[in-house]
């Protein structure tokens, strides 16, 4: 089935249910589920138009949902009596071969059908990609990372131990979290609420981005933020810090207060460079 006819019918399905669903909208789930495990069927793609580079497709996140409308409670224990599971049908835990060429490391990963994982990935243990993700070729996901449900990930990325990348499905319209290529996400990251990473930018340990924080250019003296219906943007090659400033009012004064502000300290350059280079001989 085309994709555009999947998407159409997606759509139709999505905001006129039926009393009851059919095999046949069992199927139609199935196609689309097949292009969300190819990386065909996307929640945000690039697009050049657009001001921030990317543009959200409603549709996919309807199709994403339709599947939990359409899945029954089931049991999907290994060993029902150590660990019992039981999620939607729909969304299992996603099936690899060695030929697919990604790394799992063994230790207690895991990855959600319904989403897309390139060639060359590396996922190191404990680590959770949840359902409409799309992780680009050579990215590390490292221990106590966390993909969520339609973020999307570039090439050559590493999201560094226990980095959160956060989800999005409702509503639909909603940007998810972006990553660009060869973006370096430091431990204990948080990237929530839409935000996009451009390409190559470094994320130190601790940094925290949501629509409510603004974030500080000391390079190019502008304080970057959430406005307008628009995403908040970290530009290419910007290095963001954790950093704080001052209330300079009421209570938050007196007591001495500060709230969080990542400032951007410098853009990438040699000596960066050598601090981020991935270890080529763990791949």
């Amino acid at each position: 089935m085309p994709k555009m006819e999947i998407a159409d019918r997606i759509e139709a399905l999505f905001d006129a249910p039926p009393a009851a669903y059919s095999p046949a909208d069992m199927e139609l789930f199935r196609s689309f589920k097949a292009l969300l495990n190819a990386g065909e069927a996307r929640a945000a793609e690039p697009d050049a138009a657009s001001p921030t580079g990317w543009r959200v497709n409603a549709w996919v996140k309807k199709g994403i949902l339709l599947g939990f409308r359409l899945g029954a409670l089931v049991d999907m224990s290994v060993d029902h009596r150590k660990q019992p599971w039981f999620d939607k049908a729909t969304y299992p835990v996603k099936q690899f071969d060695v030929a697919d060429g990604v790394r799992i490391v063994p230790g207690g990963s895991s990855i959600r059908d319904g989403s897309f994982i390139a060639r060359s990935v590396t996922c190191m243990p404990p680590m959770y990609i949840n359902v409409g993700a799309y992780v680009g070729a050579g990215t590390m996901v490292d221990s106590h990372a966390l993909v969520g449900s339609c973020a999307q990930v570039g090439e050559r990325c590493h999201l560094s131990a226990s980095a959160q990348i956060g989800g999005v499905l409702e509503p639909v319209g909603a940007m998810p979290v972006i990553i660009e290529d060869e973006v370096m996400a430091g431990g204990n990251c948080g990237i929530y609420e839409g935000t996009i990473v451009k390409r190559r930018a470094v994320l130190a340990t601790g940094v925290l981005l949501n629509q409510s924080t603004p974030v500080f250019d000391l390079v190019k003296e502008r304080i970057l933020r959430a406005e307008n219906g628009q995403p908040l943007v970290i530009p290419e090659d910007a290095v963001v810090v954790p950093g704080s400033r001052a209330i300079t009012s009421g209570p938050g004064k007196e007591w001495g207060l500060s709230v969080a502000a990542p400032i951007i300290v410098k853009y990438r350059d040699a000596k960066t460079e050598g601090k981020v280079q991935l270890e080529d001989l763990l791949r």
